[in-house]
């Protein structure tokens, strides 16, 4: 029995992409389309904030991406490539499931405090929260189709 590393998995995952994603880097650009793509998979996999992620990042993967811009930048880039996810979306079906999940921002005690606030108030789960709803649209095989973030 192998084991797998994160390393083989970061590989193979890159390898997918670049299979699919056939756009020439622009001249200026430090990383391929394919690569930003494979950060932001992983970003999402990885599912912390932008600083822990990358943390983990540069202390662990930094020779996998060996040009790699600044945080902030690579967030921005992140942003602008996220049309390519839709590459990566299933098909839909006759059957599926939609369904939602709320995602609390911040404390309903805490509400209104700050003019800069993101999220409304409203029910989830039956309980008050402060936030927005994360739609997911899954076929019949559990692939995400499509989703839809609701602040």
């Amino acid at each position: 029995m192998t084991t797998r590393t994160t390393v083989d998995f970061i590989t193979e995952l890159f390898c997918k992409v670049d299979d699919n994603i056939d756009d020439n880097k622009h001249s200026q650009a430090k990383l391929y389309p394919s690569e930003v793509v494979t950060l932001a998979l992983l970003y999402a996999l990885k599912g912390t904030g932008q600083r822990a992620f990358w943390r983990w990042l540069t202390r662990d993967y930094r020779p996998l991406f060996l040009p790699l811009p600044c945080r902030t930048r690579l967030f921005r880039l992140l942003n602008s490539h996220r049309h390519y996810i839709e590459r990566f979306l299933a098909d839909s079906s006759i059957l599926g499931v939609i369904d939602t999940y709320g995602i609390e921002l911040l404390h309903p005690i805490r509400e209104g405090r700050s003019d800069k606030q993101i999220g409304k108030k409203g029910k989830s789960n039956k309980r008050w929260i402060v936030g927005g709803k994360l739609c997911f649209l899954l076929n019949h095989l559990g692939l995400v189709v499509s989703w839809v973030n609701c602040l």
